[in-house]
C-alpha cells in the first residue's frame, strides 16, 4: 500500500514542478519559402583525376547553379587541392567561384591564395585551373613568398614536368626577384 502512494506522490511532484514549454522561434513564412525556392547545397565536395594521374579536390562553403549557364555552378568559400604523382601538390583558396562542367574549368574569383608543397605562398585577383590537365593559371599580377626570398610577377602556370617527374611553376610577365640569402 505505501509503494502506490509513493509512486503517486512522485508523479504529482513532477506536474507541479514541471516548467512551461520554450516559445517556438519566430520564422517569418517569407524567409521559409526564399529558403525553399533557393537551389543550394552546403559544403560540396567534388574530386577527380587529371590526365597525368593527379589527383584534384574543390570544395566549397555552399554551391548553387548559376540559372544564366547551364552546366556551371556558382560556389562560395572555395578551395582547391591537386596531389600530383611525384608527391607535391598545390592548394588554392578562394572567397567565391564557379566550376564549369562543360569546358571542365575551375575559377577562382576574387583573391586567391595559393601554397605549394615546395614552400611557395602567393595571392593573385584569380586563376583559373583545367580540371581535365591540371594547368593552374593566375589572371593576373601576383605577390610570391618563396623559401628563398619575394617576387612578384605578372603570371604564373603551374604544371606538371613534361617528363612526368615534378611540378613546375613558371613566373612570366614582368618577374622581379628579391633575394634573401638563406642563414
Amino acid at each position: 500500500m505505501i509503494l502506490p502512494l509513493g509512486a503517486l506522490a512522485l508523479l504529482s511532484t513532477l506536474f507541479l514542478l514541471a516548467r512551461r514549454p520554450a516559445e517556438q522561434p519566430n520564422i517569418p513564412f517569407a524567409e521559409i519559402e526564399a529558403m525553399a525556392r533557393d537551389q543550394r547545397i552546403t559544403a560540396p565536395k567534388f574530386s577527380g583525376l587529371t590526365e597525368d594521374g593527379a589527383i584534384i579536390v574543390i570544395s566549397a562553403r555552399s554551391a548553387q547553379p548559376d540559372m544564366t549557364r547551364p552546366d556551371t555552378v556558382s560556389v562560395d568559400t572555395m578551395a582547391f587541392r591537386m596531389d600530383n604523382p611525384d608527391g607535391s601538390y598545390v592548394t588554392v583558396t578562394a572567397t567565391r567561384g564557379e566550376v564549369d562542367g562543360r569546358s571542365r574549368i575551375a575559377r577562382f574569383l576574387g583573391l586567391a591564395r595559393v601554397e605549394t608543397s615546395t614552400g611557395y605562398e602567393m595571392e593573385t585577383n584569380g586563376l583559373i585551373a583545367e580540371l581535365d590537365t591540371g594547368l593552374v593559371t593566375s589572371d593576373g599580377l601576383l605577390e610570391i613568398r618563396a623559401p628563398f626570398g619575394e617576387l612578384t610577377a605578372g603570371k604564373v602556370t603551374f604544371q606538371l614536368s613534361q617528363d612526368n617527374t615534378g611540378q613546375q611553376i613558371l613566373f612570366t610577365d614582368g618577374v622581379r626577384l628579391i633575394y634573401r640569402p638563406q642563414d
